[in-house]
């Protein structure tokens, strides 16, 4: 243990004169860290340092190189959904309508199936099955993403179109499940109406995000108190009853902060939602019909044969990206610095 250097002067024992003051101070304590305590402060600052100083350098030179677009374009560049940049009408409302609705259903798929899957790998599942499970579910956040955009063109979306079909039939009457142009009672009407859609993408996204997220919810509700536990298990609860009270308030942090991580993830995925979209600069609201757009594919598409106005205003699409990813980190964090998470147990 450091030792403990005295600063000040102990408070005299002397009472203080009628109307004078007291100079005296209380004693403070000081404990020397010590040498690799120190060395160890200095590190993790400098690396905290680093990676905000690079993050302000890449969203520096986003904003320097889309600064000749956004100037000319100025605040419509918010509210057009044309992608014209050589005659100057250029906007990011159709690719964020689409890039913010490809994440949402990927983000609807994959968190039920996360959490699921590390309740039972953390609270049921035996230990040696529990292994092979971890490393399954770790193989499959390390799987490229050009694969999971294969597999979603050539094996899953002829598997989904039924249930796009009928999804369009019975909940049709939500504008957002809506597919014009198509009629789901009619048996013989052509599928590609389906294909290549925001829904068909999230899902693919979905599943490229949710061995993130199950990996971050399965180390948390892993570290949750064992006291509590073997508290709610005297007081009667059953296993359920037991994770409902217990782990679940505990790990509420991780699963905002998993669910925050894979949702950054859906908003930049590029590879996957570019193989399996059909490319639209309208503003797409329903998701089960074909056409969609997002940013990052646009980037992917228009990058090859712009110029050099047209890289500004891809330049100032990414940024744009960059931004709304940040938002939605910082949102993360504040959540998760408010929650239980981490907590230790008082039992």
């Amino acid at each position: 243990m450091p030792a403990l250097r005295r600063v000040s002067k102990p408070r005299s024992l002397t009472a203080v004169p009628a109307g004078g003051v007291d100079t005296d101070v209380p004693r403070r304590l000081y404990a020397d860290p010590g040498l690799p305590d120190r060395v160890f402060r200095t590190v993790l600052r400098s690396g905290g340092g680093l990676v905000l100083a690079v993050m302000l350098l890449v969203g520096g030179f986003l904003l320097y190189r889309a600064w000749l677009a956004l100037e000319r374009a100025g605040w419509s560049f918010l509210t057009t959904s044309a992608w014209a940049p050589d005659t100057g009408r250029f906007g990011i409302a159709a690719v964020l309508v689409g890039t913010v609705l490809i994440a949402a259903v990927a983000v609807c798929v994959a968190v039920p199936l996360a959490l699921g899957a590390a309740l039972y790998i953390a609270e049921y599942a035996p230990p040696r099955l529990r292994r092979t499970l971890v490393s399954i579910v770790d193989l499959m956040a390390a799987v490229p993403s050009v694969v999971y955009g294969l597999w979603g063109v050539f094996f899953l979306q002829d598997k989904v179109l039924p249930t796009a079909r009928w999804m369009a039939a019975y909940l049709g009457w939500i504008p957002l499940f809506e597919v014009e142009g198509a009629d789901p009672d009619d048996p013989l009407a052509p599928a590609s109406v389906y294909t290549s859609s925001t829904f068909i993408a999230g899902l693919v996204v979905g599943m490229m995000i949710a061995p993130i997220i199950c990996s971050i919810m399965r180390e948390v509700f892993s570290q949750a108190p064992a006291g509590e536990r073997e508290g709610a298990y005297a007081l009667g609860a059953t296993r359920w009853g037991m994770i409902r009270s217990v782990v679940l308030p505990f790990g509420r942090g991780g699963m905002i902060g998993g669910t925050m991580l894979g949702l950054g993830r859906a908003l930049g995925e590029t590879i996957a939602v570019f193989m399996i979209i059909s490319l639209t600069f309208d503003i797409q609201w329903h998701v089960l019909q074909s056409g969609t757009s997002s940013v990052s594919s646009l980037i992917a598409l228009r990058y090859g044969e712009a110029g050099a106005f047209g890289m500004s205003a891809l330049m100032a699409a990414g940024f744009a990206l960059f931004v709304m990813t940040l938002i939605v980190n910082f949102a993360a964090s504040s959540i998760v610095a408010r929650s239980r998470s981490g907590a230790a147990s008082d039992a």
